[in-house]
């Protein structure tokens, strides 16, 4: 029970206003408000989550107008989607290390200035490889501001706002995968020839990867502009800093002078640290948490989890950044046939790799401009995965996320088996469109129930590993993609089918949880 002299104060409305022993950082940030400034941080969150969409997706849209500037092969398209993933493996441990060690305003903003200059880079390549080393680089810085901008956004709202900025953080995703095919559609199709310094050749898909530098470089901007997060400050025993920050954001909340921000003392988490010392032991305290994971009783679990993310991931990721190249297929095979559709098979079959000069009847590499249907079609998968949310987060509270998994898995499955069969171009957008949506959604389900199996001091390891392993399954499956592409039109179609089948049955393995709600 406590004295009167560490009582809190209350007002007249029942509202904590000055806890005389040091508010927790839950109390000092609730009394911050709601605001202008959460409302300018939704802002910040828009060009900064789509920073990472636009440098793992854009290649999926300049292939097919670069194809015959660059030489592509259909190896090199795989290996360009696959690249920016393995940069953002390489990068995983170390960018979080350093936001934990480091701070998270100073690293964003340098981050999202170096993904600028890279993606900037690579609207200048000239050949194959210059654009190969530029995508690693972009995938290597990208992956740390991706992983840091929830932390961040979440560390400046109170336990009654933070479930739902997650949700708006995962519309705002959703809206940008939505947009990129939008604005692929206006540039990609124009006919933009110049030269640049008298030395570097530039075209439509060169103006195109310029124009997509422009989110994180106004990410960039807008971190540079921010405060360091409070609570980073708060666990790093700079209660001052921590408090001044919740004061300036109280004051842009509620208009209201700083010296009326109910606050005046912070509990001391810990006391300031020498960093040196405190980055060696953050380094070492994080390699061991890595040991409970892969020993009983969590080992079972780690290993479902990262199994089918890396079967999910394989699957969905690899036909995400692919469709553009099969609906400009779709789109070159009706073009030539006057309109006509067929099997998508059939349709598939005018994917060549690039010409090699010095063939004995050379081909001309042509590149079909009138495709806004690509882009049209692209926009409708993107736009089919946002209502599925909403439909999924109606159902998951009844049904659970285990039965959930099951249900959503068998049925991209089935539809990834679908696009062998399809019939039309109408029909192979239906199945897409559905294999993706669910895709998608199986992810998020699978990181909350990492959440749901594992302890607090876990989970963030434990999300951390699940994800770096689903994206070494991305970066294989783009690799493996073009050689069955190669093989026929069943095997790349049955291989992701069967990824999302496979993820179904090993869901059944999951132990139950009773916390069914998306957290």
């Amino acid at each position: 029970m406590k004295s009167e002299k560490e009582k809190d104060v209350i007002d007249t409305e029942g509202r904590l206003l000055k806890p005389t022993g040091g508010a927790t950082f839950e109390e000092a940030i609730s009394a911050t408000k709601f605001g202008k400034f959460n409302w300018l941080l939704i802002l910040v969150i828009i060009p900064s989550r789509w920073s990472p969409i636009f440098e793992t997706t854009t290649m999926s849209y300049v292939f097919p107008a670069a194809q015959c500037d660059l030489d592509l092969t259909l190896d090199n398209k795989g290996l360009l989607n696959a690249i920016t993933y393995a940069g953002m493996v390489s990068s995983a441990f170390i960018w979080g290390y350093l936001f934990d060690s480091l701070g998270r305003k100073k690293l964003m903003y340098i981050a999202y200035f170096s993904d600028a200059c890279f993606v900037f880079l690579t609207s200048l390549s000239q050949t194959f490889p210059q654009l190969l080393l530029s995508k690693f680089l972009g995938g290597f810085i990208i992956n740390g501001p991706f992983a840091a901008l929830t932390t961040y956004v979440c560390e400046f709202h109170s336990a009654k706002y933070r479930t739902k900025i997650q949700m708006v953080i995962g519309i705002i995703s959703s809206f940008g995968s939505v947009f990129l095919p939008l604005l692929a559609g206006l540039i990609l199709p124009a006919k933009i020839e110049f030269t640049l310094f008298n030395y570097l050749n530039m075209h439509s898909w060169n103006v195109f990867l310029m124009v997509v530098a422009l989110p994180s470089f106004f990410g960039g901007i807008m971190f540079f502009l921010m405060p360091e997060s409070p609570k980073f400050l708060m666990t790093n025993g700079r209660n001052e800093e921590a408090l001044e920050v919740m004061r300036f954001v109280y004051k842009m909340n509620t208009g209201q002078p700083k010296n009326t921000y109910p606050i005046d003392s912070l509990v001391l988490e810990r006391k300031q640290k020498d960093t040196k010392k405190d980055s060696k032991r953050a380094l070492v305290e994080g390699l061991n948490q890595l040991k409970p994971l892969f020993v009983p009783p969590f080992l079972q679990n780690i290993l479902l989890l990262c199994g089918m993310q890396m079967l999910i991931m394989m699957s969905i990721i690899t036909l995400r950044l692919w469709l553009p190249q099969l609906f400009q297929a779709i789109n070159d095979y009706e073009h030539l046939h006057n309109g006509t559709t067929s099997s998508l098979c059939k349709m598939l079959e005018v994917i060549h790799p690039a010409p090699k000069n010095g063939s004995d009847a050379p081909v001309e590499c042509t590149v079909n401009n009138d495709n806004y249907q690509v882009y049209v079609n692209n926009m409708i998968v993107a736009a089919v995965a946002v209502f599925g949310y909403f439909i999924v987060g109606s159902l998951i509270n009844n049904l659970g996320k285990k039965r959930l998994l099951f249900g959503l898995n068998v049925i991209g499955g089935l539809c990834g088996f679908g696009l062998y069969f399809a019939q039309s171009s109408n029909m192979t957008l239906i199945m897409s469109a559905v294999y993706i949506g669910v895709g998608s959604i199986s992810i998020n389900i699978i990181i909350s129930v990492a959440v749901d199996l594992f302890p607090t001091t876990l989970r963030t390891m434990t999300v951390s590993i699940t994800m770096m392993v689903g994206r070494l399954g991305a970066m294989s499956g783009n690799l493996i993609f073009p050689y069955l592409l190669k093989q026929g039109c069943a095997p790349p179609f049955f291989t992701i089918g069967t990824g999302l089948l496979s993820c179904a049955f090993i869901g059944i393995l999951l132990p139950n949880t009773d916390m069914k709600a998306l957290q």
